[in-house]
């Protein structure tokens, strides 16, 4: 059998969209989503402001980006 390594691949996975916010300044519309809007993985976007006041457009398959390749050691067979 061909000798094989074990390799760390640190990977990126990026989402770039837009939210929406009614506010009254940048200031606010930079609070309000610092504060009340995010993502996690299985659950999708979320936001705990009232739908009236945000909305969003993200796509639904992230850029992939493949950072650093290093290898850890050989696999024992």
């Amino acid at each position: 059998m061909i000798n094989q390594k074990q390799y760390t691949v640190k990977t990126q996975f990026v989402f770039e969209g837009l939210f929406i916010v009614n506010s009254h300044d940048k200031k606010q519309a930079r609070e309000y989503v610092d504060k009340h809007c995010g993502l996690v993985l299985n659950r999708g976007i979320h936001s705990s402001l009232p739908d009236e006041t945000v909305d969003w457009d993200f796509p639904i398959h992230p850029e992939k980006r493949i950072c650093r390749i290093k290898v850890n050691k050989k696999l024992e067979h």
